[in-house]
């Protein structure tokens, strides 16, 4: 593994301008000295296998192995490279990718627009969107390791592939059981980051053969569509895990629309109940006496305090 150490752009730039430069780490075999002129290692953009956007990848010299381009970014980072200050202070990581991974991205697409034909992969692997795309074919082992993912036709000298799920996902499970592998090789535990991946809570954490292959599956996931991940879990046997529904909030009072039912009869409190039951309380000697009296031409008392009515003039 080669050091820190600064990377030109492939694209191009007006005469006199400084050329982008990168710092990054990278194998030996990223950089290996070119066997002709026009077969220098080259950065430049492919499609994402997983997303379809655009990420950027590193072909070494003659596009014999692709590479893949991760960068660490922090704010308010720069170099210092020779006499100049780079501005752009990531820190990029080159590792070694199956190509077949991005090959794969077009036999999928190729297999749904041409409902299933054989065709050859010089006319599966273009995309004029990334003019870089064919290179692809280029790297070693390709046209021998195509047949991992694809069903194959040789007519004369010329063979015609065509998209297979069924051989693609006995690969992609070799892929998942070799990382399986490399994960417990190097003692890396996984249990603890499949549970927080689903935010499940777990007092006790184990590392079971159930998590490693979760784990590795996601990994591998990063590397092809969506619908394919979700088919090479069911091939692994298992099953997609979901985070356990949130218990539900303290249930606050409320009224309720339904009318509640009086606990007695509040009706014997109306106004006519009231004055029957006026009428029949008992009186004392003098309310019986004044209830005699003739009032025949008597005023009431609130006559006396009544405005007087106006008089015409």
């Amino acid at each position: 593994m080669r050091g820190a150490r600064s990377g030109q752009g492939a694209e191009r730039r007006p005469a006199g301008a400084h050329p982008a430069q990168w710092v990054l780490i990278a194998p030996e075999a990223a950089f290996d000295p070119p066997k002709t002129p026009d077969s220098e290692p080259l950065f430049t953009k492919l499609r994402n296998p997983s997303t379809g956007e655009a990420t950027l990848y590193l072909f070494n010299s003659g596009a014999q192995q692709l590479f893949e381009v991760k960068a660490f970014h922090e704010e308010h980072r720069s170099w210092f490279i020779g006499q100049t200050v780079q501005q752009d202070g990531r820190l990029l990581f080159v590792t070694p990718m199956d190509p077949l991974f991005l090959i794969l991205y077009y036999l999928i697409k190729a297999d749904k627009e041409q409902q299933g034909k054989f065709q050859p992969l010089d006319q599966v692997v273009l995309d004029s969107e990334y003019p870089s795309c064919p290179l692809l074919l280029k790297c070693a082992d390709v046209k021998q390791y195509i047949q991992h993912v694809t069903e194959e036709k040789e007519i004369g000298s010329q063979k015609f592939h065509k998209y297979s799920q069924e051989k693609t996902l006995k690969w992609l499970k070799k892929k998942v059981n070799q990382t399986v592998k490399a994960l417990k090789s190097n003692s890396i535990s996984v249990g603890e980051r499949v549970l927080a991946s689903t935010f499940i809570n777990s007092k006790q954490i184990t590392d079971t053969q159930e998590d490693y292959v979760r784990y590795a599956h996601g990994l591998i996931s990063e590397y092809i569509p969506e619908d394919l991940s979700k088919e090479l879990l069911k091939y692994l046997g298992l099953t997609e895990l979901r985070s356990p529904a949130p218990e539900p909030p303290l249930k606050k009072r409320k009224w309720s629309d339904v009318p509640v039912e009086p606990e007695e009869d509040y009706t014997k409190f109306n106004s006519d109940n009231l004055k029957t039951k006026k009428a029949n309380t008992k009186m004392s000697a003098a309310q019986k006496a004044l209830a005699k009296v003739d009032k025949s031409g008597m005023k009431s008392i609130s006559a006396f305090f009544s405005s007087k009515p106006k008089t015409s003039k």
